[in-house]
C-alpha cells in the first residue's frame, strides 16, 4: 500500500514564502495498493500534480469526492487526464445535503470555465453509491457521514491488509446535533493503521470559528486515542497556519507521549 499527498490545505489554496514546507496546494490524496489498483480521494489543487503524473498511465481513474466544497473539487478543470480522449474516469461524490453529485462538473461552465464539462474528450461518469460498503477491485470501501456543513461523506478503505481512515472535513464536536457521534466515530475508526483526519483549528480558532465544520487538533488526537489507532495523519491546514506555526504543533504533540505516530501532513509525503 502507498498513499501519497499531493495537497494538504484546507478551505482556499495558499501559495507563497510562509507555507512552502507543508505546501499551499488543497486536498488531493492518492491510494494505491501493491496489485496496483488506484484510488485518488478528492479533487482540491492537487490533483494538477497528480494528474502530470497520470497522463501515461493506463489504468481507469477513480476518484472518491468526500463532498462538493470548492476546496475539494476546484482541481479537477486542471485534470490534465480529462482532456484525453483514451482516459476513463470515474467519480464518486459524497453524501451530501443538496443533490448535486455532479457539481465537480457542474463548475465547468461558460460562467466558471472556458471549458464546457460535456465537451471533455476523456469519459467521465457520476457514480451514485447506493450502498455504504462496496469494493473497487481488491480494495473494501466503507462510507460514514460527516460532521460538516452541507454534509459529505468519511471512507474507510482497507488494502493489501491494512485500515485507513479518510475524515477530511469533520467536526467531531459541532454545536448542534451531530450527524455523528464521537462514540460512532471511535467505533469507525477502531484499530485502523492510519487515520486521516481534519486539524484545522487550535483552541484560539474557538468560539468564531465553531460550527464551520472542521475539528480541533486536540479532538482529533482524543479520538485516535479512543479508538486506538496506530497512525495519525493530521491534515486540511487552516489558510491562516504558516509552516513555523505547523512545526510548533508537531513539536507540542511529540511532547505529550502519544502511543500513536502523528504525522502533520505537507505535500510530497509518501507513506
Amino acid at each position: 500500500m502507498q498513499l501519497k499527498f499531493y495537497g494538504v490545505r484546507g478551505s482556499i489554496p495558499t501559495p507563497g514564502p510562509n507555507t512552502v514546507k507543508y505546501g499551499g496546494n488543497t486536498v488531493c490524496v492518492s491510494l494505491q495498493s501493491q496489485s496496483n489498483t488506484h484510488i485518488v480521494l478528492d479533487s482540491g489543487t492537487g490533483i494538477r500534480l497528480l494528474g502530470d503524473e497520470l497522463m501515461k498511465d493506463k489504468r481507469d481513474i477513480y476518484i472518491l469526492l468526500s463532498h462538493n466544497h470548492w476546496d475539494h473539487i476546484q482541481g479537477f478543470p486542471f485534470f490534465v487526464p480529462a482532456y484525453m480522449p483514451n482516459k476513463n474516469i470515474t467519480i464518486i461524490p459524497g453524501v451530501t445535503d443538496t443533490q448535486a453529485p455532479d457539481a465537480i462538473l457542474r463548475q465547468m461552465d461558460g460562467s466558471y470555465f472556458p471549458v464546457q464539462y460535456d465537451d471533455l474528450p476523456s469519459t467521465v461518469k457520476v457514480v451514485q453509491q447506493q450502498n455504504d460498503t462496496w469494493h473497487y477491485h481488491d480494495i473494501n470501501i466503507e462510507r460514514m457521514a460527516m460532521n460538516h456543513p452541507g454534509g459529505g461523506s468519511a471512507y474507510r478503505l482497507t488494502v493489501d491488509g491494512l485500515k485507513i481512515v479518510y475524515a477530511i472535513d469533520n467536526e467531531l464536536y459541532p454545536p448542534n446535533d451531530p450527524v455523528t457521534s464521537f462514540d460512532k466515530w471511535v467505533e469507525f475508526v477502531d484499530g485502523v493503521d492510519y487515520l486521516i483526519h481534519d486539524g484545522q483549528f487550535i483552541p484560539s480558532d474557538y468560539p468564531l470559528k465553531m460550527g464551520w465544520g472542521h475539528s480541533q487538533i486536540k479532538d482529533a488526537l482524543d479520538l485516535a486515542v479512543q479508538g486506538k489507532v496506530k497512525n495519525l495523519v493530521l491534515i486540511s491546514h487552516d489558510p491562516a497556519r504558516t509552516d513555523d506555526d505547523l512545526d510548533q504543533i508537531a513539536q507540542d504533540i511529540g511532547k505529550q507521549g502519544y502511543d500513536f505516530k502523528t504525522i502533520i501532513a505537507h505535500e510530497g509525503l509518501i507513506i
